[in-house]
């Protein structure tokens, strides 16, 4: 009789169930990266490029996870600093897209804002339904739908972008909608690291 019941064999199971979510997330997230950057470089929106770098780093921050699935507490717990830094560089991007719009003033098209904030909204909440069972197993796979959960507020805020600017014609509201993404991944940043962290100073512990 086989030993499949065993500890070890539930382990690897479990594994393998978060392996193959990671790898469905990526393949969403690695595609909407690159339809939401083109977009917005299309329709000059700085939310929605912030909303872009956003698939970027979590295609990245799949794909880490992903290697870190089978590694010890201590590799995972490096993973998500790793992951956290990479939030924080996402933030000084958009932070830096934003003073170029204040010197360089545009108006967004809004219906390029609206139509693809709606896709990504879509996208990330597939993703949001495939990660919710693992979003308490270990601090790799909270990491992971921390960034998941921070997508959909993403989107809903540049889909309010797209309609502020509708109303008032002018490029401000896609802005702000920038600035308060670039807040969301900062506490978003913190938040990983500061886990990541606690588990470091615990695994050094042992």
């Amino acid at each position: 009789m086989s030993g499949c019941c065993d500890q070890g064999c539930s382990l690897e199971g479990l594994r393998e169930r978060q392996r193959g979510t990671l790898r469905a997330v990526l393949a969403i997230n690695a595609v909407m990266f690159v339809v939401i950057v083109a977009a917005a470089l299309y329709g000059r929106s700085t939310s929605l490029l912030a909303d872009s770098l956003d698939n970027l780093g979590d295609a990245l921050t799949y794909g880490l996870s992903l290697y870190a699935v089978a590694r010890g507490a201590r590799v995972k717990a490096q993973v998500a600093l790793f992951k956290g830094g990479l939030i924080f560089l996402a933030a000084g991007v958009v932070a830096a897209q934003i003073v170029y719009r204040l010197l360089v003033p545009g108006v967004p098209l809004f219906e390029v804002m609206g139509a693809f904030s709606l896709l990504g909204l879509a996208a990330n909440s597939l993703c949001l339904f495939l990660l919710w069972r693992h979003r308490h197993e270990d601090v790799n796979m909270s990491s992971v739908w921390e960034c998941s959960r921070n997508d959909i507020a993403s989107n809903l805020a540049v889909f309010i972008a797209a309609g502020a600017v509708w109303l008032a014609d002018a490029g401000w509201p896609d802005l702000v909608v920038a600035a308060a993404l670039v807040a969301l991944l900062l506490r978003s940043a913190l938040r990983v690291i500061g886990a990541a962290l606690r588990e470091l100073r615990a695994a050094a512990a042992q």
